[in-house]
């Protein structure tokens, strides 16, 4: 089955690809000629990767499954939530993202947060929806190189290594998006057309 997977972000590409079935061919956005700037426009994650699903799905007709993520941090009141990849303005820039959270936490006690991941998926015209969670606290400054987005800064409860310490099968594991996208390829391996 070959399955469309709307994201422009090579790392999170790489990340699911080990994870998929060898049942599945994962095509990207490059690999069906799209370069059109899907604005996430939603005030929700789930809106935004339904948006996504259905964007792909409306214009190139591929079964497709899209993401979003969000960082949300509890003495924040869930922020930065929907908005953590423009968490500190335009252009996006993950340094920037984490020096500014780092910034709003530096007088609060309570660095508790979770990674949240929402999938959506369009699939022989039936759309699906899947949630994966990670709880964690936000470290003081940056440990590790691996990873992407807010990984350095976040560590995931009951380790004592960041996200940018993991490997990436040790992240998969345990991570939000890993955790969502296990549900996926569970449903995936189960479904019936």
């Amino acid at each position: 089955m070959k399955l469309v997977f709307a994201t422009n972000n090579l790392n999170k590409l790489a990340e699911v690809q080990k994870m998929m079935p060898k049942s599945i061919e994962l095509l990207s956005l490059k690999d069906i000629n799209c370069f059109d700037e899907i604005d996430e426009t939603e005030t929700t994650l789930e809106g935004n990767a339904k948006l996504k699903a259905d964007y792909i799905t409306q214009k190139f007709g591929y079964n497709c499954f899209a993401d979003d993520t969000g960082l949300e941090v509890e003495s924040l009141g869930g922020k930065p939530g929907v908005y953590s990849a423009r968490f500190a303005g335009e252009p996006a820039n993950s340094d920037n993202n984490m020096q500014k959270l780092l910034s709003e936490l530096k007088e609060k006690e309570n660095k508790k947060a979770q990674f949240r991941t929402a999938v959506a998926l369009n699939l022989n015209d039936e759309k699906f929806l899947f949630e994966g969670i990670c709880k964690g606290d936000i470290l003081t400054e940056k440990q590790g190189e691996k990873g992407f987005g807010y990984d350095p800064i976040f560590k995931p409860k009951g380790y004592n290594l960041s996200f940018a310490e993991m490997s990436s099968e040790e992240k998969n594991k345990i991570s939000h998006r890993g955790i969502a996208i296990q549900k996926l390829v569970a449903f995936l391996n189960d479904y019936k057309s």
